[in-house]
């Protein structure tokens, strides 16, 4: 049996949306473009007909992998979340790094939403198992190469 991948209406709708192109454009797109290195000649030494192949095997893989998501996808809407000042799926929580006493915000997505880059951290990350279901003022330890890290949770906004 597969796991949920729990996600927000709006990502479940960008996954539908890009499995739609990918599987009426896109295979339209590299169809046409194995089509074209075809017509070059000799298969056994084309490199564009190698290359046209390629896409369409990544392409092929990415329209399954969505497919998957999809099909185990669970739309959660952070309205109906308990407003209990527990950290959940859509919190926003900031932390306390207690080594480098460096403040850090994150927001907690599904695996499937998660972007470091943009603050928003996988609720399957050891950071963000350990976060789940704590309270401010409590501390948690996450193991990292560099070590084990100590956090102390300092605010919980509660996700809209």
């Amino acid at each position: 049996m597969a796991d949920f991948v729990y996600i927000s209406r709006e990502r479940m709708q960008q996954l539908q949306e890009e499995l739609h192109h990918l599987k009426t454009q896109r295979r339209a797109e590299v169809a046409r473009n194995i089509a074209d290195a075809r017509s070059h000649g000799d298969l056994s030494e084309n490199a564009d007909y190698d290359a046209a192949l390629h896409e369409q095997e990544l392409l092929e893989i990415r329209i399954a992998k969505l497919e998957r998501t999809l099909a185990n996808a669970k739309v959660i809407d952070p309205s109906e979340l308990p407003d209990d000042h527990k950290v959940y799926i859509f919190s926003t929580v900031r932390v306390l790094n207690e080594r480098t006493h460096t403040e850090l915000t994150f927001t907690l997505v599904s695996a499937e939403e998660a972007d470091i880059e943009k603050n928003l951290l996988s609720v399957t990350s050891p950071l963000g198992k350990a976060l789940l279901g704590k309270t401010v003022g409590d501390t948690i330890e996450t193991k990292t190469p560099a070590g084990t890290i100590r956090y102390r949770i300092l605010d919980i906004e509660r996700p809209r």
